[in-house]
């Protein structure tokens, strides 16, 4: 049986308040330790954004907001800046700061800016959604690969 989890969260500063829905298999909870785990085909919408794993677990503050999101097994991501930039990947294991708005992927990354048509491999990458900032970072014998389109427009 899925289990579906609407929780609306705020965001920082003065934005409105916006959902996100989290649809898996199983889902279990410490209110105590500030701990919700989703497992089995996780599917995490939250307006633009989604991610996809086989286990997500989520740590809340006293206030029941979340502080870090960690997802693990089979990640896949749709992810938009605030400059709209937008983003799609997979990696191993993603770590998203709600604090901080910003992704850290893990694990074979493969990132992909739709917009510039720009894409990032590597064993770490980081993405901040506020100022769209990004720091790859490769293994010692898989360095990072940054891919540009540079295809020039031809007039016909």
């Amino acid at each position: 049986m899925k289990y579906i989890l609407l929780i609306a969260i705020l965001c920082s500063n003065v934005l409105l308040a916006q959902e996100l829905k989290i649809v898996a298999d199983k889902f279990s909870a410490d209110e105590m330790e500030g701990i919700s785990i989703f497992t089995g085909n996780v599917k995490i919408k939250r307006y633009h954004d989604e991610l996809n794993a086989t286990k997500v677990t989520i740590y809340t503050n006293a206030d029941n907001k979340p502080t870090k999101l960690i997802a693990d097994g089979n990640v896949s991501f749709k992810v938009e800046t605030k400059s709209l930039a937008k983003y799609v990947g997979a990696a191993q294991k993603v770590i998203y700061l709600p604090l901080k708005k910003e992704y850290k992927f893990y694990g074979n990354v493969h990132l992909k800016q739709l917009n510039e048509k720009k894409e990032i491999l590597g064993n770490e990458v980081t993405l901040n959604t506020i100022n769209g900032t990004a720091y790859a970072k490769g293994l010692e014998q898989a360095p990072v690969i940054m891919i540009f389109d540079m295809k020039d427009k031809e007039k016909k």
